[in-house]
């Protein structure tokens, strides 16, 4: 059977390590959770771990969160469409922007229902996504603040996320002078500055970054421990809590370089050759029953270090390994830890079994008094409590 494995115990350790360092900095964060699709018994784990504040890019995610309880904070992370309005408001305590005429929609959609929806303004800081261009930071905000029910509860970025572009202290501390401007100008306070994303997490660790930044949004370095910039995992961290479990269909010594003249014509990109293997060099040969119709083969790396992936159509991989079967056979599985396109695909996609570990009923049995604390305070108590 494949399936894809969410240790609970393993998640609720790179939450408290992560709660560690937001608690040293003196910042909020939210847990992002679009990774897990909507999964709900994950998400009820994380309301278990007093998980309070959540953020998603898919507005079905969110109803499902809606759907767990009402004591989440939910933040809507993908910058809004017009024709997504009506469900923001709805659905989302605070959304991201950087477009008025959607802010002003935003406004209407929250008066017609009597409520007041909170939002940041996203700036665009070189990450060449989102935000809007520093300067036009007075005209946008003169505009915003004049709306009745739209509450701006500060600014952010997101860095790290589509160029590639490295998270650098300047770019912090442009942020903090465009709050303080704003603050300044309009004499209206702006309380958080959300600092982005996982990508941020060495720059905090470092202590390189201004106090002033002290909202987080974090989703992959929680799941699987990554650190974005240097590579590998952060210091602490887990890096497999969630794994592939993929069954083998078969199992043989086969040749292990290809025989006949190859080409560039397959419908997927192929792995690369290693070029340690000769011409009439054989090995074992496992197939498992996972393609790239479930995941993104790339971002599978073999618990086993000695294995590799050879190669994937859109229904099997081929795994190398070595020169006997090692104990497998038919029917056992080959354990795989995962990079973020592969935990997407999987978690999105129908074919992969999700599983989680342990059970609930065991997992909130074991949960030590203290672990129902909570992890991410509201924004609220940002506003109240914490200014730069």
């Amino acid at each position: 059977m494949n399936r894809v494995t969410i240790n609970l115990d393993k998640l609720r350790h790179n939450i408290g390590i992560i709660r560690g360092w937001m608690e040293k900095h003196n910042a909020s964060w939210t847990v992002v959770t679009k990774v897990l699709c909507g999964h709900t018994d994950t998400l009820r784990a994380l309301q278990m771990l007093g998980v309070r504040s959540v953020g998603d890019s898919r507005l079905d995610n969110l109803r499902a969160i809606e759907e767990i309880g009402q004591d989440f904070e939910s933040w809507y992370l993908r910058v809004s469409d017009m024709s997504s309005v009506e469900n923001v408001v709805r659905l989302a305590d605070v959304s991201l922007n950087s477009e008025i005429s959607i802010i002003k929609a935003l406004n209407e959609e929250a008066r017609r229902t009597n409520k007041t929806h909170r939002i940041v303004i996203m700036i665009e800081l070189g990450d060449l996504r989102e935000g809007i261009l520093p300067g036009s930071l007075i005209d946008f905000y003169q505009q915003v603040f004049q709306l009745s029910n739209v509450e701006v509860i500060g600014i952010g970025a997101n860095l790290g996320c589509l160029a590639g572009a490295v998270p650098n202290v300047d770019q912090f501390m442009q942020l903090a002078l465009y709050r303080e401007l704003l603050e300044l100008k309009f004499e209206r306070s702006l309380p958080i500055i959300s600092g982005g994303s996982s990508a941020v997490l060495p720059l905090l660790l470092d202590n390189q970054l201004p106090k002033s930044v002290n909202h987080f949004r974090i989703g992959e370095a929680i799941f699987l421990g990554t650190d974005l910039v240097n590579g590998g995992t952060l210091p602490g961290l887990f890096d497999d809590a969630i794994i592939l479990e993929a069954e083998i269909a078969e199992i043989k010594e086969k040749g292990l370089v290809p025989l006949s003249e190859t080409t560039s014509m397959t419908p997927f990109e192929a792995s690369q050759p290693d070029t340690d293997l000769s011409p009439g060099q054989r090995g074992y040969r496992a197939i498992v029953s996972v393609g790239q119709l479930d995941t993104d083969i790339g971002g599978l790396v073999p618990v086993e270090s000695q294995f590799q992936v050879a190669g994937a159509s859109s229904d099997v991989t081929v795994i190398n390994i070595g020169d006997g079967p090692g104990g497998l056979k038919v029917g056992d599985s080959i354990k795989f830890k995962l990079n973020y396109a592969a935990l997407l695909r999987l978690m999105s996609g129908k074919y992969v079994r999700k599983e989680v570990h342990p059970s609930l009923d065991r997992f909130d049995d074991n949960l030590p008094q203290s672990q129902l604390l909570g992890v991410a305070p509201a924004v609220e108590t940002v506003v109240e409590d914490t200014h730069g």
